[in-house]
């Protein structure tokens, strides 16, 4: 481990070199490389040295830790516990840090929510979702983007395209892909029986287009005229787009904006977002068994999470974890259910790293 540590805080430096010369500064695509490498590296690089430097110390604390002096010697047993405490803390926190990473971590998402089953109730609980998140995104710093929105006539969304910005996002949200299923007595309810619906969550890393460039010529581009709930008109304008990646026929329409420009803009972002993650998707399907030993790497039509909003109870079925606080986490305090989902994918990558 120390001899990786070693080659890891060598690139670091390496980079800090490397942002500072002249022709690498000029080269937008190698700058962005070597930032997003060096930031990767940091937090381990960091620690490294912090562990390097207490592990220093330790032989004059011991040395101290036998004076005559009975207040310095009370003081480097303090200290030498603290540190060796501390060593210890380090240790471990570097051992996540190795773990294999997700190189879309840092990313930005497009995420989807979609009424799926259970009619207007599923369409209802699409928009208590979106606001979930949007209230989650609040609560750390990031901004919301809506792309595309499709209302119901009786609230909330049949569906709603939306980009979230900010520091390693997919990091959190990447968990979230799947069926999200609510049991409660809807609005639309008149005898208080208790229904069930579902509604899907679709959590897509965003394809910068440094990294990922679509080809122009396998786009078809077609316009119409954009409409709102139950079909009635909203414009007489072709000011909605609808755009085709013809070699893999993924299409994606966008209407919420007033001009086609704008909704083409939006409708190239959403598509391209499609096609990296069908992209992924594909790739991961190939890694086989390390994609099945992960949280949240499953299929894209399951499970994942039930609300049960008569015991105020939320499950997520992939850990077996349930919390009797969806009144909270509906208000936006996902991450008493995502850092349990980030522990538990840490437990498991720790003991197929242990284990090899």
């Amino acid at each position: 481990m120390v001899d990786r540590l070693e080659m890891m805080e060598k690139r670091y430096e390496e980079l800090n070199q490397l942002l500072q010369d002249p022709e690498v500064v000029m080269n937008i695509k190698l700058v962005t490389e070597y930032a997003k490498e060096q930031k990767n590296l940091e937090k381990t690089v960091v620690l490294y040295r912090e562990l390097k430097k207490l592990e220093a110390s330790l032989p004059d604390l011991r040395e101290m830790k036998k004076s005559d002096d009975e207040d310095l010697a009370l003081m480097a047993a303090e200290e030498l516990e603290e540190s060796e405490n501390r060593i210890k803390q380090i240790n471990e926190e570097i051992k996540l840090q190795l773990l294999p990473k997700d190189p879309n971590d840092d990313k930005n998402v497009i995420m989807e929510i979609r009424g799926a089953v259970g009619g207007d109730e599923a369409n209802i609980f699409a928009g208590d979702l979106y606001r979930m998140y949007s209230k989650y995104a609040e609560s750390k710093g990031w901004k919301i983007e809506v792309l595309d929105t499709v209302e119901s006539e009786m609230g909330g969304y049949s569906s709603i395209q939306f980009m979230v910005k900010g520091e390693n996002i997919y990091s959190f949200l990447k968990y979230e892909s799947g069926g999200h299923r609510v049991q409660r007595v809807p609005q639309t309810e008149s005898q208080g029986r208790i229904h069930t619906s579902i509604a899907t969550v679709l959590v897509m890393p965003e394809a910068p287009e440094l990294e990922f460039e679509l080809d122009m010529n396998d786009i078809r581009v077609d316009t119409f005229c954009s409409s709102g709930p139950g079909g009635q008109g909203v414009n007489t304008t072709y000011s909605a787009v609808r755009v085709t990646h013809i070699p893999t026929g993924v299409a994606v329409a966008c209407q919420i904006h007033r001009s086609q420009h704008e909704n083409k803009a939006a409708a190239l972002q959403l598509l391209r977002a499609r096609i990296y993650d069908q992209m992924l998707q594909e790739k991961e399907a190939k890694e086989g068994a390390e994609r099945q030993s992960l949280v949240g790497h499953g299929e894209r039509s399951e499970k994942i999470r039930t609300y049960n909003y008569p015991q105020n109870r939320v499950t997520d079925h992939r850990i077996g974890f349930t919390i009797n606080r969806l009144d909270v986490i509906m208000d936006g305090k996902l991450d008493l259910v995502i850092q349990e989902l980030i522990n538990e994918d840490q437990k498991r990558k720790l003991e197929a790293e242990s284990s090899k």
